[in-house]
């Protein structure tokens, strides 16, 4: 092994990958707070990360030897691009990877909350059908519908395509100005547009700092009392206890959210036990082919480590 370059997996990934991987490099699974990561990091190449390894400073100042970190996901918030630049670390990610699998969780939960429906289990008489079938009536139907995307990168213009082969009216407020052919029949518009039209209004901005808070209670209160807010995004987007109180006064205001501003959930989040809010574990991209194609990564990676040593020689 010693003529391999040393990867360190520090977050799991899908076998099928980590197979591969093993097979190509001298590799080292150890999470960043295990006992022997920092003498491991002290010769490693590469490092191989999801969420929860946070690469700063002072993790890289432990790594003399690191040449390139990859992320088995889509965002980047938790590495510092500024630091991996000024010691030439190169960084790569799956920007594409779990696209699909994001949209189609969008969609799921859109259906869910707008065209309820109830489950038969047990023969029911002539009262008990037409209840059912009475209270499983929408009061829309989606062509006759608003859907706002904040957010038309590669995941909101994809939500686009499929909201508006759906029947939906699509708007949506990017800040870069996205070209006609890229816009299919969706319109942009300006962000109060965007939350005052909505019926379904969903999230999909990225790390940027100047996203944090994004949606506070001034863009909460112009957002209709009918509406159903998503984010699949990032939790820090939307301030949470503006988000409580609004939903709080508001029981027809509806909520689905994915992420959240301090994951796991704690005890004191304002979101819990709120009747108009869905909340899930962070699962949208979880689809066998989405969690495949994020740990992927892992054949950009030797690929970029064979090119660099090449160059080196």
């Amino acid at each position: 092994m010693a003529d391999l370059p040393i990867i360190i997996l520090a977050e799991p990934i899908e076998q099928e990958a980590r197979q591969w991987l093993s097979e190509r490099v001298d590799l080292r699974e150890l999470a960043f707070d295990q006992d022997g990561f920092d003498e491991a990091l002290a010769c490693a190449h590469g490092l191989v990360v999801r969420t929860a390894t946070r690469v700063d400073a002072r993790l890289l100042d432990g790594a003399p030897c690191l040449r390139i970190v990859a992320r088995a996901g889509v965002g980047l918030d938790g590495i510092d691009l500024d630091a991996c630049r000024e010691r030439d670390v190169e960084v790569l990610n799956t920007p594409s990877a779990n696209t699909q699998a994001v949209v189609e969780f969008v969609i799921a939960s859109v259906t869910n909350e707008l065209r309820p429906r109830e489950r038969i289990t047990n023969a029911v008489d002539g009262d008990q059908w037409r209840r059912m079938r009475a209270s499983s009536r929408a009061s829309m139907q989606m062509d006759e519908m608003t859907f706002g995307i904040l957010g038309f990168g590669r995941i909101g213009s994809r939500l686009g395509a499929v909201a508006s082969a759906i029947g939906f009216r699509v708007l949506f407020h990017d800040l870069r100005a996205i070209p006609d052919a890229h816009r299919g029949t969706c319109q942009p518009v300006d962000l109060d547009t965007l939350l005052l039209e909505s019926d379904v209004l969903s999230i999909h901005v990225d790390g940027r700092a100047s996203n944090h808070g994004l949606v506070d209670a001034a863009c909460l209160a112009k957002i209709k009392d009918s509406a159903l807010l998503v984010n699949a995004s990032r939790g820090f987007v939307i301030d949470e206890p503006a988000l409580a109180s609004r939903l709080g006064s508001t029981p027809s205001f509806r909520a689905v959210l994915d992420v959240h501003e301090t994951e796991p959930i704690p005890s004191g989040s304002p979101m819990l036990g709120l009747e108009n809010v869905v909340l899930h574990p962070h699962i949208a991209a979880r689809t066998t082919t989405g969690l495949l194609n994020m740990s992927w990564v892992v054949r950009d990676m030797v690929d970029r480590l064979a090119s660099r040593t090449e160059v080196a020689d």
